[in-house]
């Protein structure tokens, strides 16, 4: 192992635990929405079930076994401490792949497809897997100065991947991660076995406007009503989140409604995660006091975003790319959006079930189209 890499296990002392179950049963809770759903954000009843759950039944230390099965390690770049999982396949022609996560997410949303990515039954399905927490995010280092942009955290993951030996490698990746996917794409193409996003960011094209498909059009009503009602979080975290931070990171129950309000409005309700699920999640951004730290990703990036929806050409992206739409998902662009933008698109899969944490919520899912998008990029021999 190389000296700038060490290993990590997660093991949060005991106090720590003890002063949340304490917050919990001290919170100061607000008057009840005036509605009958979630337009004014999280109900109090549903909240405060949730948080009585959290205080006196949720263990986090199953979580933190879940996560201390796998080999964890963390390493200095660009001065940054980097946490992250590497699962190395018994396999040793295994394909090396990069998986990113993004906001409110974390490492937590790939435990269950990494032992089927590394362990599979066909040898040539096999992955080493490396899955890093972004910087501010779990136990990542949180940045103390400005520039930790979606830019950054790409050179960040190729200089990761250099330190672990892998020349060439795949990459998945999901909201944050699908932009640092494809800015690693984009950076050293020649390195870049392919890349699996769920879903690609693409704008819709002009060119289409005067033969646009039921589909496309949905998709348009989906981004004008994402702007009027979903987007209050994102002009919060994207101009002040250091405002957000003071309350988030005193108040457990602030942290959970921050967060509960994604997982309700962006997963799949016929398949909805379940209350550990979340709780392990939500409980990783308040042990980590990560709730400031992860939210200046959107200071420093959410322009970039922007620029994809509003620039008359986008820069394209042209290794090969394999698009997965779950339904749920938050915005579904059309195929030949996509294609304009990423020139190699080599799978389209509209899946079944899921939504916006799509290995998190439907790992099995995931985990198969994963595996048929790099049959068709890296073939091997079973």
């Amino acid at each position: 192992m190389s000296e700038n890499i060490t290993r990590f296990r997660v093991e949060i002392p005991e106090t720590a635990l003890a002063d949340l179950r304490r917050r919990l049963s001290e919170t100061r809770w607000p008057d009840a929405e005036t509605v009958d759903d979630w337009t004014q954000g999280v109900p109090l009843d549903q909240l405060r079930e949730l948080c009585e759950h959290w205080e006196k039944d949720y263990d986090w230390r199953a979580a933190e076994s879940r996560l201390n099965a796998f080999p964890q390690y963390r390493t200095e770049i660009d001065g940054l401490g980097i946490h992250f999982l590497h699962v190395r396949s018994p396999h040793p022609d295994a394909t090396p792949l990069l998986l990113t996560h993004g906001w409110p997410g974390s490492v937590l949303e790939f435990l269950d497809a990494i032992d089927p990515l590394t362990n599979p039954d066909d040898p040539a399905d096999a992955f080493h897997v490396v899955c890093p927490s972004l910087p501010g995010y779990g136990f990542s280092d949180k940045p103390r100065t400005p520039g930790w942009n979606v830019h950054r955290i790409a050179e960040a993951w190729i200089e990761l991947m250099d330190r672990l030996g892998y020349q060439r490698f795949g990459a998945h990746g999901g909201d944050w991660g699908t932009s640092i996917t494809t800015g690693i794409a984009q950076r050293v193409p020649e390195r870049i076995i392919g890349i699996h996003l769920a879903p690609p960011l693409a704008p819709p094209d002009p060119d289409t406007f005067d033969d646009l498909t039921d589909a496309e059009r949905a998709a348009i009503a989906d981004l004008d009503r994402a702007k009027k009602t979903e987007d209050g979080y994102s002009v919060q975290q994207g101009t002040r989140p250091q405002t957000l931070g003071y309350a988030l990171t005193d108040s457990p129950v602030g942290q959970c409604a921050w967060i509960l309000e994604k997982f309700h409005a962006w997963t799949d309700p016929k398949h909805p995660l379940t209350r550990e699920q979340m709780l392990d999640n939500i409980t990783l951004y308040w042990l980590t006091g990560t709730a400031t730290s992860s939210a200046r990703l959107y200071w420093e990036s959410i322009a970039e975003i922007q620029k994809i929806f509003t620039e008359p050409t986008p820069s394209t992206v042209d290794v090969p790319v394999g698009a997965a739409l779950f339904p749920a998902e938050l915005l579904s662009p059309s195929r030949r959006w996509v294609a304009k933008r990423f020139t190699d698109l080599r799978q389209w899969s509209e899946l079944p079930r899921g939504g916006h944490f799509g290995a998190f919520e439907q790992p099995e899912l995931f985990v198969r189209d994963v595996r048929s998008f790099f049959r068709l990029v890296a073939p091997k021999k079973s």
